[in-house]
């Protein structure tokens, strides 16, 4: 497979790293910033399962670190695998997120513009859910993205 063409995403959050950390990597949570996993997740021995309109998503995570990586692994229904690389560093007193997303193949500008949006839509809330210290925000809903 040919390399990718890589865009990364990332917001700066005013908690510190290690409690930004702490609240991505637990996984029951993600639905209330990730929107593509919106509809919630469901454990299944050492994956996850994320229901979604067309069918469901196996993701598997990255085990707790030290190192601010909550990578984690999509497989779709049809079997294609999409590698999400999300981490948290110190920024200061705060921390820094970044998502790296890759270009999939086939994917058109509209489509990587689109994916890109919606990164930096569920960073926006990540953001806004730990600055504000409201944990029980709704979360968006799935637009059928692979995240």
């Amino acid at each position: 497979m040919a390399t990718m063409t890589a865009r990364i995403i990332h917001t700066s959050i005013e908690r510190d790293w290690r409690e930004v950390y702490a609240f991505m990597a637990d996984h029951e949570k993600m639905p209330l910033w990730a929107t593509g996993l919106s509809s919630g997740l469901t454990r299944d021995g050492d994956e996850w399962i994320a229901p979604r309109p067309l069918g469901n998503a196996r993701v598997r995570f990255v085990a707790d670190n030290e190192f601010g990586v909550v990578d984690h692994l999509v497989t779709l229904d049809n079997g294609a695998r999409v590698h999400n690389a999300l981490r948290v560093v110190p920024n200061g007193d705060g921390a820094e997120v970044m998502f790296t997303l890759l270009r999939q193949p086939g994917m058109t500008d509209a489509q990587f513009a689109e994916d890109a949006a919606w990164v930096e839509k569920d960073l926006a809330a990540l953001k806004s859910i730990l600055e504000t210290g409201n944990h029980n925000q709704e979360s968006g809903k799935d637009n059928g993205q692979q995240r």
